[in-house]
């Protein structure tokens, strides 16, 4: 099997006629999700599970299997009980920690290849495959197959390293052109990426980080806060055939960019109902702690909760805002004795509990979980 030879972007072939019902809907339903984080003072602290949520599901499309309550559970102090998903939550830890990085990044320079060099290196850093030249484009070939499988019958076989910058000197001058519709942009740009194929290693992941960096930067959404790993893990067969057909067949591309502005469409609304719910739930629990404690910490203290919404008793000592650690241990027992907060390991000795805010931690899965 030869390498695969990208096409030239800006693409030629691309039929709109057809596209514009679901350019349409795609472009509503994003402004209305931007419309919803507008509307959140402080969506980054309010809406951080949903990112946390993001990391676990895009890297468990790449084979991981933690979930969000063990990642929490693992920065509450709680070892996993398998040894690998330790590996796991590190890996999706680096995941938030890239995309916080690129969101810094852009708000002063524009995207660049150095940045996408930078969110490959903190991506790897520490975990599974940084040894495969972490942040460093690939100077060797690589394909992609089932373990073990040879090149000769890989299911694809990136381009040539030797041609490598050439085609991503290409997909940086196009990712900045003024194109008809930004989305259909965005699907050509996530596309085009996972056909080079940069790196050696973690190339799904980056990819699907730049998602939500291309809608902040280009000012489509206020924030970098969009998240379509769900919709591509549940359709996973789909998108890998739509993305290995690309240039195979007629109207490939298109077939291509229907499936993703479906996909847009579809995420946005659900991402936006899982915002609005978590933003009633914060209203329905803050008039609840307010009403329980009659305290002046009870925003600090749930604001804490809805950014880690499972913790330790003993890290909200170095919450800014929150009182003594006796008060705070007497706000923390009204809020169990009412059932706002649950307990999934007592303390013992200088072993502190760990509380859980249960019906958080079940509106992100989209299940009960506690």
């Amino acid at each position: 099997m030869k390498p695969f030879l990208p096409q030239t972007l800006p693409l030629s072939e691309v039929s709109w006629e057809p596209l514009i019902p679901l350019i349409a809907k795609a472009n509503r339903s994003l402004a209305y999700y931007d419309g919803v984080l507008q509307g959140v003072a402080n969506p980054e602290l309010l809406l951080s599970p949903m990112t946390t949520q993001e990391a676990v599901l895009s890297s468990r499309i790449e084979g991981t299997q933690a979930t969000l309550g063990d990642v929490f559970k693992f920065e509450a102090g709680e070892e996993p009980r398998q040894p690998e998903r330790r590996e796991d939550i590190f890996e999706i830890r680096n995941y938030q920690r890239a995309l916080k990085a690129g969101e810094r990044d852009l708000r002063t320079k524009p995207f660049r290849l150095n940045l996408l060099k930078k969110l490959h290196g903190i991506l790897l850093n520490s975990v599974r495959g940084r040894d495969m030249g972490r942040g460093e484009f690939r100077k060797s070939q690589n394909w992609i197959g089932s373990p073990g499988t040879p090149m000769e019958k890989a299911d694809f076989v990136p381009p040539d390293p030797s041609h490598l910058l050439e085609y991503l000197d290409n997909w940086e001058k196009y990712y900045h052109m003024d194109r008809p519709d930004a989305i259909v942009q965005l699907a050509v740009v996530h596309a085009q990426f996972e056909i080079i194929h940069p790196f050696l290693d973690g190339n799904g992941r980056v990819g699907r980080m730049l998602i939500p960096l291309f809608l902040y930067e280009k000012t489509i959404l206020s924030r970098p806060l969009f998240y379509l790993s769900a919709y591509l893990e549940a359709n996973r067969d789909i998108y890998v055939e739509r993305l290995r057909m690309l240039g195979k067949k007629p109207d490939s591309w298109n077939d291509w960019i229907a499936f993703f502005l479906q996909a847009v469409d579809e995420q946005a609304r659900l991402n936006s109902e899982k915002a609005r719910a978590m933003i009633d739930l914060y209203g329905e629990l803050k008039q609840r702690v307010l009403d329980l404690t009659h305290s002046q910490f009870a925003i600090p203290l749930l604001d804490s909760m809805f950014e880690k919404p499972i913790f330790r008793s003993s890290h909200l000592k170095t919450r800014p805002g929150m009182p003594s650690y006796p008060m705070t241990s007497n706000l923390l027992t009204k809020l169990k004795a009412a059932g706002i907060l649950k307990v999934i390991r007592k303390g013992s000795g200088p072993r502190p509990q760990i509380l859980a805010l249960p019906e958080l931690i079940n509106l992100c899965e989209g299940r009960k979980v506690y």
